[in-house]
């Protein structure tokens, strides 16, 4: 994994969507106990500061926790904690604009489902 220096997101929060990401996709188990944040930083040779204020901030939303002396562990219900609200900023922030984008360009509702079973028919296919 790369974070991008260059991107608009600071690298603290590219950390913890990547820890998000890794939970989501099951590589990162409930009460499974994560790298430490000095660990962390010198794989993917950032500032420890950096690791640990991304860490920090899933600790403070509940999907990570402090075992005192031990270490960080993944809260279990992070991954349903975590897909709920990624599934409602996806459809707050891409539902919203993809709606917006098609009634100025006068694509109805039904057809927008159209489009988007077709999508769906062809992503199948491959």
């Amino acid at each position: 994994m790369q974070f991008d220096e260059t991107s608009l997101t600071p690298i603290f929060i590219q950390v913890a969507q990547w820890l998000e990401d890794e939970i989501l996709k099951g590589h990162i188990l409930e009460e499974e106990q994560v790298p430490s944040t000095n660990q962390f930083a010198a794989v993917y040779r950032m500032n420890p500061a950096t690791a640990r204020k991304g860490f920090s901030l899933l600790v403070e939303e509940g999907i990570l926790y402090k075992k005192r002396g031990i270490g960080m562990f993944v809260s279990t219900g992070a991954k349903e904690k975590i897909r709920k609200r990624k599934r409602e900023r996806f459809i707050r922030e891409s539902v919203a604009l993809l709606m917006q984008e098609a009634e100025k360009l006068g694509i109805t509702g039904d057809e927008v489902i159209e489009i988007i079973q077709g999508y769906m028919e062809k992503a199948a296919d491959t």
